[in-house]
């Protein structure tokens, strides 16, 4: 039996959009804390040999999330290269502002720019705000990777989903 895909309202997309970008704003804020907890004598920290080192993990992540908010804006992903950033604290702040940027695109976007297929390098094919939720994974997966670095670099973890032994968990 083939796989039988959903019909999608403009009334279910718009929700779900709104519904993501919420969490995705949560999300980058801690995304950005951990990406600042990076200290700056550690980029060059890998666990092993075959592990990204940190300044690679934490610039991947972020700016593979931007990437995704303008190939869902844009109706088309392109993974060109970005800046070359020094330290932790411009990484930290240039994803706030790019991220920031591009999900008010994403947040003005049509019910029918939301439900056009979007081609993922061949791999994907699927309505452009079901990339929201790859997003959302693709974010949580390495940033938890880029949390088990910080305390062999000498940083502290900062508080995600509850506190850390580091930090105490605050309400926002």
């Amino acid at each position: 039996m083939a796989d039988q895909v959903p019909q999608l309202t403009k009334e279910y997309i718009v929700t779900y959009r709104d519904m993501m970008c919420g969490g995705l704003e949560r999300e980058m804020a801690t995304t950005k804390k951990v990406i600042a907890a990076v200290p700056d004598g550690g980029h060059d920290y890998q666990p092993d040999p075959k592990a990204r080192t940190a300044k690679e993990l934490a610039w991947h992540l972020a700016a593979e999330d931007v990437k995704f908010l303008d190939g869902i804006a844009n109706l088309g992903f392109n993974m060109k290269a970005g800046p070359a950033l020094a330290t932790s604290a411009e990484m930290a702040a240039w994803y706030e502002t790019n991220f920031t940027s591009r999900l008010a695109k994403v947040r003005a976007m049509t019910a029918e720019q939301l439900l056009t297929p979007v081609d993922f390098f061949g791999v994907f094919n699927l309505p452009s705000a079901l990339y929201l939720g790859f997003l959302n994974n693709h974010s949580v997966h390495h940033r938890g990777e880029l949390v088990v670095y910080l305390r062999p670099m000498g940083s502290k973890v900062p508080s995600i989903y509850g506190p850390s032994a580091d930090e105490e968990w605050k309400a926002a």
